[in-house]
């Protein structure tokens, strides 16, 4: 059932389980579930139906603590990749990545991450759809772009310095002192939803010639699960805030549904991902659950899975290896 939307300001209003449609009974049985095969473990569970926390379930971890999101922030340099699309700052999603960052072909051989990575003449011709849907190829010898399904660090770095540099915000000769595009989804995404979350910038341990100030320097996002739950409701109304639109809709509609690339080039069980969003669109993602499913995903055991037919946001990060299916399918089946 649609609902109309309702959105926090800086603090989230709260529900019992029945005022939005949901069994009581069911979701407790849930978290007996989750402590019994927790144990000494950890995991935060925040759930959002109508706008509101009907959930927050903290198990050895404190509710307000920033926990990096890992990859599950690739689908916040998707917002901000359609939002530069939109500003005419990147001239399309199809624009090659040259045009923006050339310096990201100046990567001679032994300077790359490792052995046998650096960049070459197929590389000149990523685009920024293949960047972001994980296809570019970008540095691997043998992946032409556009073709090959890879989930990498290193592509990814060279969107979000893309980006920021078509602002003027992103330097390679001083990266660690550039705003970044933290600078940027701090004015376009955090501060309008009212939000609390940090950064940090990260860089994987690789030898002293590797050129870090052009595909290093990792835009980590360190969020609490409250804060995650925003950035959910901000994707179940495809960019929406409140009476302010912050991404483009046609954007997230398509970034939440598998890429053009992956769908004709990739093996089907690899229908699920989109432009930095994993998505359930072909059913390959949660088979048992509703196709317009969609979700950030990042190591830890993190998600924010948005169900917008359901008006539903669960977060999870960090939690139980391998648990998201079944535990989603539990919070699912509370719902009326």
């Amino acid at each position: 059932m649609m609902r109309k939307g309702n959105f926090p300001h800086e603090q989230w209003p709260r529900a019992a389980p029945p005022e939005v449609g949901m069994s009581a009974d069911k979701l407790g049985q849930t978290r007996r579930w989750l402590d019994e095969n927790a144990g000494d473990g950890r995991y935060r569970i925040v759930i959002v139906r109508d706008g509101k926390v009907i959930a927050e379930w903290n198990h050895n971890l404190d509710r307000d603590e920033r926990l990096g999101m890992a990859s599950a922030a690739k689908s916040i340099f998707s917002c901000m990749l359609g939002i530069a699309i939109d500003e005419g700052k990147i001239a399309s999603v199809d624009a090659r990545i040259v045009q923006c960052y050339p310096e990201a072909m100046d990567v001679p051989e032994d300077e790359g991450p490792k052995p046998g990575r650096h960049a070459r003449q197929k590389d000149h011709d990523i685009t920024f759809r293949q960047l972001i849907s994980n296809t570019s190829g970008y540095l691997k010898p043998d992946e032409q772009p556009g073709k090959v399904f890879h989930y990498q660090t290193f592509g990814m770095n060279i969107l979000t310095h893309a980006i920021s540099k078509a602002y003027g915000l992103y330097d390679i000769r001083n990266p660690e002192d550039s705003p970044g595009l933290r600078h940027l989804v701090d004015a376009r995404l955090r501060i309008p939803m009212q939000g609390a979350w940090d950064y940090s910038l990260n860089n994987f341990d690789l030898h002293l010639k590797a050129r870090l100030h052009i595909f290093g320097y990792y835009d980590a996002v360190k969020a609490s699960a409250l804060d995650m739950a925003r950035m959910g409701w901000l994707w179940r109304h495809f960019g929406r805030w409140g009476d302010r639109r912050l991404v483009p809709e046609a954007w997230l509609r398509e970034a939440t549904q598998t890429a053009p690339d992956i769908h004709a080039n990739c093996p089907p069980e690899q229908w699920q991902y989109g432009y930095g969003f994993w998505t359930n669109d072909h059913g390959k993602l949660w088979p048992d659950l509703p196709r317009d499913g969609f979700a950030a995903r990042g190591a830890g055991n993190q998600y924010i899975a948005v169900f917008p037919s359901l008006d539903l946001v669960v977060v999870q990060g960090p939690g139980l290896p391998d648990a998201d299916a079944p535990l989603l399918k539990r919070i699912l089946d509370a719902c009326a």
